[in-house]
């Protein structure tokens, strides 16, 4: 008999979706599987949910939601034997893209019955992990615009996305030490990423890799407004690389300070964290999460 928890975050994507134990028993033969079905309801409930999951067998455990929900839920399994499931029920869902999961729910749940596993890498930032991307510079002010707007479609990132561009400011300078560099910034972007999308087939990082043991990263530095969006755009057309601001790595660990706070203003798989801390450390752990995909 196989184990298998479902985390379902019931207003993921347009909220309007059909994960409940009366379409999921379609699926699954009840002398081969045990179901078990549990719904997130507020930030951060996936991870509790999730141990309590590990705690009680399960062999499986599914992430229902888009890439925060699956955060939560495989910040639990990292090094773990248990294998992660995803049903992508969110607007982006960056990591199932990557992951070649099908956003088709009856195809998805056909993938995690194959229980094909595989290793993928996995990023940390400080005490938080990873496993698509995290930022620190604008696209942590898009997400938090994107989390106050009560929208959850590809036009509320191109609205918060301009609302981030008028509020930005360059109060801070960082310093990013990589590779035995050591850089001074002002930046509009610093960007760190285990995988080659973010969601909407929207990538900063197109060679990056999920198994690769290496992290890819982007640190743009200060520009105007309207190089902004000359940027903005050159990103729509997978052409970042053409701006002289741009500047790629690879690495297996980054360390970020600022000169005047204690405070990062950042994003983590599409979900907006403040982290004080003197400094930022991101790391890898190599082939240290079971997917199935």
């Amino acid at each position: 008999m196989k184990h298998i928890h479902f985390i379902v975050n019931p207003i993921a994507g347009s909220g309007n979706h059909p994960v409940s134990e009366k379409f999921l028993n379609k699926f699954f033969d009840k002398h081969t599987y045990t179901i078990t079905i549990k719904n997130s309801d507020y930030k951060k409930h996936a991870k509790t949910l999730t141990r309590a999951s590990i705690t009680e067998g399960a062999d499986i455990i599914v992430a229902c939601g888009g890439d925060g929900t699956i955060n939560e839920v495989a910040s639990c399994l990292v090094n773990t034997d248990i294998a992660l499931g995803i049903i992508p029920l969110g607007s982006g869902n960056g990591l199932a893209s990557n992951l070649k999961i099908p956003t088709c729910i009856e195809r998805a749940i056909a993938l995690i019955k194959s229980t094909s596993v595989k290793k993928i890498d996995v990023g940390r930032i400080n005490e938080h992990y990873f496993f698509s991307n995290t930022g620190i510079g604008i696209d942590a002010q898009v997400i938090m615009h994107y989390e106050n707007s009560n929208e959850r479609k590809f036009t509320s990132y191109i609205k918060s996305s301009l609302k981030a561009l008028i509020g930005l400011n360059y109060k801070n300078e960082m310093t990013v030490e990589i590779n035995g560099q050591t850089i001074r910034t002002y930046p509009f972007l610093v960007f760190v990423s285990n995988s080659n999308e973010m969601g909407y087939n929207i990538s900063l990082t197109p060679m990056a890799s999920l198994q690769d043991g290496l992290l890819d990263v982007l640190i743009v530095s200060k520009m105007s407004r309207l190089r902004s969006l000359f940027f903005g755009l050159l990103i729509l057309l997978k052409k970042q690389h053409l701006i002289k601001e741009a500047q790629s790595y690879q690495s297996k660990a980054i360390t970020i300070r600022q000169a005047n706070q204690q405070s990062y203003e950042s994003q983590i798989d599409g979900e907006f964290f403040n982290i004080e801390s003197e400094a930022i450390a991101i790391s890898l752990l190599e082939k240290s999460l079971h997917v199935i995909a």
